[in-house]
């Protein structure tokens, strides 16, 4: 009987090339209901929000969107 070996190569996240991965929020009535991972245009899988990963994804999200915007309000005030 073959040993199973637990290799990056089986697992389905190590078919997909990171940089093609991306992250969509699909909102009702300004509600996070679900998360699409997409690899390019495909639908890869769906994530719950309320999910660790969903979390971790939307904190990231939250935390990049927020730093792109202080330096910009930043700069509006200054030449105001």
């Amino acid at each position: 009987m073959p040993a199973q070996t637990d290799t990056p190569a089986e697992s389905p996240a190590a078919e997909v090339p990171a940089e093609d991965i991306s992250y969509h929020a699909v909102e009702k009535d300004g509600v996070v209901t679900a998360i699409w991972e997409m690899n390019g245009r495909k639908h890869v899988r769906t994530i719950d929000p309320r999910s660790r990963q969903g979390q971790d994804i939307l904190r990231l999200y939250t935390t990049e969107h927020h730093d792109d915007a202080v330096p910009a309000e930043a700069s509006e005030a200054a030449s105001s």
